[in-house]
């Protein structure tokens, strides 16, 4: 295996290189290691920093003795990060020979022996045997087969990132159905589906076990989602947590979508706005996907970072942070197109609707989606006066 040595952020770690005029997908490769997430990363490298002084404080745990784990961890790059610049305690696992042995070895090019361990064991036996204050899933594809020993093996945070997209939001609805026990819809709104969807799921694994969740925060960017949830124990916080989990009925037709908590609920079929045949998605995540002060706190860590995304990480985390907490977003150029008038600015249809007395905010999930409480008949008018 060829390697060479790359930098990302205040770190420098060898990665794979392929040999010239080899082609094969990633997956097939002998050591994953992908350059376009190194945006992921740096958010990754921020937002651990900032939960792990917040644990700190809370719980008085010196932040070497925070112990983060790394389940699929490749080439290792996201785990050697975090631990060469947040200052945790890290283990990093992968069942794959190859990448156990590079991790190994960047191990000694950092020297970084008394702060990290490296392990070579099925992720779920290593998670089902051990307990880490930050459990980390980011898998090439689907969370899912990992998310039921990650419940219980995270003590107080769970980062998990799904880049199976196209299960997530309905593309391929089957595969979604198997994988998150959960109906998706492919619509406009699909990229909050993803996330929703995959927060539900999650809900239900440890709701299971008697624990809850407080998204701390949740994005969908390029083909991955990314959580990060604070967990906790407690069969009656288990049980208010579900309270936020729930169905999302949705009209073709006219673009009426109306929110159900619940499990077990009785939902008509029929738009009560226009009479047409409503689509169901759910169960998923209908609570908050974002805390604002935590968002906050991110932003503060990406200003002392030397990450090379730094100005792409800080807007999707302004705009997270502003985001309002109401499911589901609204597509701008769809509503103009339904209504057949021309789309004005995105920012002065979120101005105008906020001067007619109605929440409203960007989202991070496109640049023409927005949110607002304002009803679909009342968003219709302000867009047509808007024309």
């Amino acid at each position: 295996m060829n390697i060479r040595a790359v930098k990302e952020g205040k770190t420098e770690v060898l990665v794979p290189v392929h040999e010239e005029g080899v082609s094969f997908p990633p997956s097939a490769a002998p050591v994953f290691y992908n350059p376009a997430m190194e945006l992921n990363r740096d958010i990754s490298v921020a937002a651990i920093s900032v939960f792990a002084k917040i644990l700190s404080e809370r719980r008085n745990i010196p932040v070497e003795n925070i112990r983060y784990l790394d389940a699929l961890a490749a080439s290792g790059i996201r785990g050697l990060r975090i631990a060469n610049e947040v200052g945790v305690h890290t283990t990093l696992n992968d069942w794959s020979e190859d990448a156990f042995e590079l991790i190994e070895r960047n191990i000694e090019y950092l020297g970084l022996h008394d702060r990290i361990n490296a392990s070579r064991k099925n992720a779920n036996v290593l998670m089902h045997e051990e307990r880490f204050n930050i459990v980390d899933i980011d898998p090439f594809g689907t969370p899912a087969p990992f998310l039921a020993a990650a419940a219980r093996s995270a003590v107080h945070l769970l980062a998990v990132t799904a880049t199976d997209t196209a299960p997530l939001c309905g593309a391929h609805l089957n595969s979604g159905i198997r994988k998150y026990s959960a109906v998706p819809l492919n619509n406009e709104y699909h990229a909050e589906m993803a996330v929703r969807i995959l927060l539900g799921k999650i809900a239900r694994e440890l709701a299971a076990r008697d624990r809850f969740m407080r998204p701390l925060l949740s994005h969908a960017t390029r083909h991955y989602v990314r959580t990060y949830l604070e967990i906790g124990n407690g069969a009656k916080k288990a049980d208010r947590m579900l309270e936020q989990v729930g169905y999302i009925s949705h009209c073709p037709s006219c673009d009426f979508r109306e929110t159900h908590a619940g499990i077990a609920v009785h939902i008509a079929s029929e738009c009560p706005r226009c009479s047409s045949e409503t689509q169901l998605a759910g169960p998923l995540w209908l609570g908050k996907l974002h805390e604002t002060d935590f968002c906050g706190d991110i932003l503060k860590e990406l200003e002392k970072t030397e990450s090379g995304t730094k100005e792409q990480a800080k807007k999707i985390i302004e705009l997270c942070r502003d985001e309002l907490d109401i499911p589901v977003f609204y597509e701008q150029h769809l509503l103009c197109k339904r209504l057949g008038v021309s789309a004005s600015g995105i920012n002065e249809l979120i101005d105008t609707l906020r001067s007619c007395g109605f929440a409203a905010s960007r989202t991070h999930f496109s640049g023409t989606s927005f949110k607002t409480d304002a009803e679909l008949d009342e968003i219709e008018s302000i867009i047509s006066m808007l024309r």
